[in-house]
């Protein structure tokens, strides 16, 4: 299941349909980013579409599609540290099955 602007308008709340061109973006975005930090899918395009990768691609790109647009102003009054720890987690519990699944691809 991929995350899309329905599902990220129900996880976080959103109504209506003002800001549906962003969200897509953000949601695009976030894919990218999580995709870039961990690597590419597998020359079968399988490493992204399994079951024990995609629930944790989802929830990391809708974690940081949420962050990016909570914060989607890059100036503020406020100092803001931007810490988000769930993506962190997922990219390494990623970057380590795609070690395994993908790294065992390769030596064959």
């Amino acid at each position: 299941m991929a995350v899309d602007a329905e599902m990220f308008k129900n996880a976080f709340h959103v109504d209506g349909t003002d800001d549906d061109a962003l969200i897509d973006g953000y949601i695009s975005s976030a894919e990218n980013f999580i995709k870039n930090s961990v690597g590419d899918d597998d020359e079968k395009n399988t490493f992204y579409s399994d079951s024990k990768v995609s629930s944790l691609l989802d929830t990391a790109v809708l974690s940081l599609a949420g962050t990016y647009y909570q914060y989607r102003m890059a100036l503020s009054d406020v100092q803001a540290v931007s810490i988000d720890l769930t993506v962190n987690s997922i990219i390494g519990q990623l970057r380590g099955l795609y070690d395994l699944m993908v790294g065992d691809t390769d030596a064959t």
